[in-house]
């Protein structure tokens, strides 16, 4: 559980508690009221978000402090969510509950800790959270296990973490709304290992084990509600729909096509279950989007995206203007080889905003980083450095995302990369719609006719320097 071991949390903490605890003795027309409120500290922008079901509830701004506040005279009980971009966790709330959170972007989950009239329940999902995250990488060992090992070693873990759940409920005593939340972090967790077990065996060790394994393996899937709205926002369960259908999508092809025509016939196998299995149209658009969405900025064989496509078209009803995958399609289109790079704005180190169009030269490399990934950074760096010194004729352009203004220059102020032009994105969003950006292992070339040659390459790939020749 996490503890206030900083008493300045508790300083900053302590008026709001005091207008809770009035609020909640003196008043019952308080009964829908919500609170919620706290500190960034370190933070990317000056805003928070507050969301439901993905969709952005209210903007909530920063203030001198860096603290953020908001009263809701109505608010539904269940799960929430907010963002701090690129980073977002969730908040329960139950009539009453009054809720303060307290995070360090710089290490936004391990830092995040709740206070105030449903603190309990909600450091209890936070608890879990952790304990998941560090499960799934002290967990990839036991993937090249036999089978029998294998299943001892997750029951083992499942076993301690469902006497965690009891314990904590027992203690608590939270709502069955709550329930159903803190359950789905506990079982999914579980579940999940055992859908991507026959895949990364395989992967890892090259041993098929599909038909060695037990009749009844898969019998907990028996158990899930495939159309739980309730869910249907909630990474956990859409992470294991999503494993269990790779699993499902990816069984009967083993070795029989190529890695392109294996990526796309999974994918549309994958979609194709979903119809059959996801009744509900908000569940299934949500996990077709999560399959698009993944397969999307994989895949950039345009003949094979256009089927894609067309099969998602089929099945989705999602036809809003915010639906996430038309975008990173229009995105995609822009950045076929051959187009012109759609502008950006960026800015320099003295706060200058620069057109990208004004750096895209021909014989151009942009790639990206940002501080909360310092090994990519370096690594990044030296290798774009070492290309300079093998293709000479190439411009260099080290965009940085996600950090604000004043985090950016001091880690550069720490570094001497001579010969890098270092510029920085304000704008994360713009830059993600117009670029298809959602992840700093991305490259663009730019050709030496000044158009796209590959927008979407690795820098560490092992034949990334074909693309410069």
């Amino acid at each position: 559980m996490h503890k206030f071991n900083n008493i300045k949390v508790i300083v900053f903490l302590l008026p709001m508690f005091v207008l809770f605890s009035s609020c909640k003795n003196e008043y019952k027309g308080c009964e829908y009221v919500a609170y919620f409120g706290g500190e960034i500290v370190n933070p990317n922008n000056p805003y928070v978000l507050f969301c439901k079901d993905n969709e952005v509830i209210d903007t909530l701004k920063l203030d001198k402090n860096n603290r953020f506040f908001i009263q809701f005279d109505s608010l539904a009980p269940g799960l929430y969510s907010f963002k701090h971009e690129p980073e977002y966790q969730y908040v329960y709330f139950d009539k009453n509950d009054s809720i303060m959170v307290r995070l360090n972007s710089k290490d936004f989950d391990e830092s995040v800790v709740f206070c105030g009239r449903g603190e309990e329940k909600n450091n209890f999902l936070m608890e879990m959270y952790l304990k998941n995250e560090k499960d799934k990488y002290n967990m990839f060992e036991y993937f090249d296990d036999n089978f029998a090992d294998f299943s001892r070693e997750i029951d083992s873990t499942y076993a301690k973490e469902t006497k965690f759940y009891n314990t904590r409920k027992a203690e608590i005593k939270w709502s069955e709304g709550f329930d159903m939340f803190a359950k789905a972090s506990l079982n999914f967790n579980y579940y999940s290992k055992k859908e991507l077990y026959p895949l990364i065996h395989k992967i890892r060790t090259g041993e098929d084990v599909f038909e060695k394994l037990p009749a009844n393996y898969y019998d907990y899937r028996k158990k899930i509600n495939f159309n739980n709205v309730a869910l249907s926002s909630y990474a956990p369960y859409v992470m294991y729909l999503s494993h269990m259908l790779n699993n499902m999508g990816t069984i009967n092809y083993h070795n029989h096509f190529t890695e392109t025509d294996l990526a796309l016939k999974t994918n549309i196998n994958k979609m194709k279950i979903a119809d059959t299995l996801i009744k509900n149209n908000t569940v299934k658009n949500n996990i077709l989007n999560n399959i698009a969405f993944t397969y999307l900025l994989e895949d950039q064989n345009v003949v094979n995206n256009n089927k894609f496509l067309d099969c998602y078209k089929k099945f989705s009803t999602d036809t809003s203007k915010t639906n996430e995958i038309t975008t990173i399609c229009n995105a995609i289109q822009m950045l076929k080889v051959g187009n012109s790079l759609p502008e950006v704005s960026l800015m320099d180190a003295k706060g200058k905003v620069i057109s990208s169009t004004a750096v895209d030269k021909p014989n151009t490399i942009f790639f990206f980083w940002t501080v909360n990934a310092k090994s990519h950074f370096e690594a990044a760096h030296k290798k774009v450095l070492e290309l300079k010194a093998k293709f000479p004729q190439y411009n260099i352009v080290a965009v940085n995302i996600n950090d604000t203004q004043e985090d950016w220059i001091k880690t550069l102020n720490d570094y001497k990369f001579n010969g890098i032009t270092e510029l920085h994105c304000s704008d994360f969003e713009d830059i993600k719609n117009k670029w298809a950006i959602n992840k700093i292992h991305r490259t663009i070339i730019i050709g030496n006719d000044g158009k796209i040659k590959n927008a979407f390459v690795n820098i560490f790939d092992a034949e990334f320097e074909k693309n410069l020749k």
